[in-house]
């Protein structure tokens, strides 16, 4: 064991099983970090700038879309830069940062979600109050409470991890996860484990629940009538596609978290420890982008005029005269001079 004096920082020993092809994950993750960036703010920007789209669900969809942008922010810049290193090593500062970012990301991505399946019972179940339940207080004190839950909820929990003197410096993974660093603890991590498994139940219980009772809900109205169905269908399912896909990257963390996963191979645990935190935030956008016509009609507006603006402007400049163009701009230069 290392002397725990001495640990400074975190050895992320996965790169070293990519470095034959480590130019070829660097393209991969670097095209999927701009993917989601160019999807993310394409989204949030066509729902910031139209009015129609300022109602509740699209404000959920906007703040789903800052998480996305805020958890591969927090994951993939590190993964890129360890990708190039010779040492794949990390200070330990960064590392507990990481682990904060990725944690808090992962917590509030499952706070908004539920935050959403509220809303969606509330339209269909109680159609005729939606606007009178879901009100601007009401929405703003949601979207407040999916973002401060998670960040004031994990840090009093990561007090625990910070407070932890390590002795080995080793983490079998591509990037920082409270659970590796537990294990690195020189003392008895009992408490740490005990602590980590309440936190768990705490941060997902009351989500699950509320998921439940809405779904129980809307499900009950889909069994009335076809019309009935159908508006769900169309109103639930990016929704359900979107909860169906984070649980899945979820249950393959835990997997790799909890269980011994050293017969399987390498790029296939690479690939289920960051399936919640790349799927999502490249597919979420495009599921709300193109199952919710009023977002979908806004974007292709968006994209038509801007290849409408750019022939104009090459027609426009086509049409002028040498001898004009440069007329005006001796007299332009005139003017500033």
């Amino acid at each position: 064991m290392e002397n725990e004096s001495m640990v400074t920082s975190m050895i992320l020993t996965a790169f070293y099983e990519m470095e034959d092809l480590k130019y070829l994950y660097f393209l991969i993750f670097l095209i999927v970090y701009l993917t989601i960036i160019a999807e993310n703010i394409i989204l949030i920007v066509v729902i910031y700038v139209n009015g129609a789209l300022h109602e509740p669900m699209y404000i959920f969809v906007c703040n789903l879309a800052f998480n996305e942008l805020y958890g591969s922010t927090a994951l993939l810049p590190p993964i890129l830069s360890n990708l190039m290193s010779n040492t794949h090593e990390v200070s330990l500062s960064c590392c507990q940062a990481q682990v904060y970012f990725m944690h808090t990301y992962a917590i509030t991505e499952f706070t908004i979600l539920t935050v959403m399946g509220y809303d969606r019972y509330v339209a269909i179940c109680q159609p005729l109050q939606y606007h009178r339940i879901m009100s601007a207080s009401k929405v703003l004190k949601c979207v407040v409470l999916s973002w401060l839950l998670p960040i004031i909820a994990f840090g009093l929990f990561f007090v625990q991890t910070l407070r932890l003197k390590y002795c080995g410096q080793t983490i079998e993974r591509v990037y920082c996860v409270n659970y590796s660093l537990v294990k690195l603890s020189c003392a008895d991590t009992t408490i740490s484990n005990i602590l980590g498994l309440f936190s768990l139940v705490a941060y997902t219980c009351p989500q699950i629940v509320i998921i439940l009772y809405s779904y129980i809900h809307i499900l009950r109205v889909c069994l009335s009538s076809k019309e009935s169905q159908m508006k769900a269908l169309k109103t639930c399912s990016p929704h359900l596609l979107a909860m169906m896909n984070y649980s899945v990257g979820c249950f393959f963390e835990m997997c790799q978290s909890r269980l011994n996963m050293s017969y399987v191979h390498y790029g296939v645990r690479i690939f289920m420890s960051l399936y919640f935190l790349i799927f999502p935030p490249i597919l979420n956008p495009a599921m709300y982008g193109m199952s919710i016509k009023a977002i979908r009609v806004q974007i292709i507006k968006l994209l038509k005029l801007k290849s409408e603006i750019a022939p104009a402007s090459r027609e426009t400049l086509g049409k002028i005269k040498p001898a004009t163009l440069c007329q005006t701009l001796c007299q332009t230069t005139a003017l500033t001079s």
